[in-house]
């Protein structure tokens, strides 16, 4: 018998509140071998994040209702379980080019989407489950 792992499936959270653009990432992403989930804002972000370790990279929207890309980007950066998940801000703002290089997060894209582009930002910054978090209780 094989004691071999599963292989690994690099999952992608999309963070975005238009179902089009989720589900636009999600038909681009899932034959790429990405796993693609998703939420409408920041709060329901962590919460996955909080609830799901296997997530290799955040993808997110700057401008989202509840909890904003950029308080998103923030708490995520004050959770040490979190903080090293590497980001990609994206929006159709004429300063969210800035406003991504002030978060932290790896690349910026901008609306509307260059499915290309962002394909290569995702593999230029690879899966990054070699660093898995650690749980943290509360």
């Amino acid at each position: 018998m094989s004691t071999e792992k599963p292989a690994h499936v690099c999952s992608v959270l999309v963070v975005d509140n238009d179902p089009e653009v989720v589900e636009l990432l999600r038909a681009a992403l899932t034959p790429d071998g990405y796993r693609v989930d998703s939420a409408p804002n920041g709060r329901q972000a962590l919460d996955h994040l909080r609830s799901h370790a296997e997530t290799c990279i955040i993808v997110f929207e700057l401008q989202l209702p509840v909890m904003d890309g950029e308080r998103f980007r923030a708490a995520q950066l004050r959770d040490r379980s979190l903080a090293w998940i590497p980001a990609i801000a994206m929006s159709a703002t004429i300063d969210g080019s800035r406003k991504a290089r002030e978060l932290g997060a790896r690349r910026f894209q901008p609306k509307p989407l260059d499915l290309d582009e962002l394909r290569a930002a995702l593999r230029q910054i690879g899966c990054c489950l070699a660093r898995p978090r650690m749980r943290t209780a509360g």
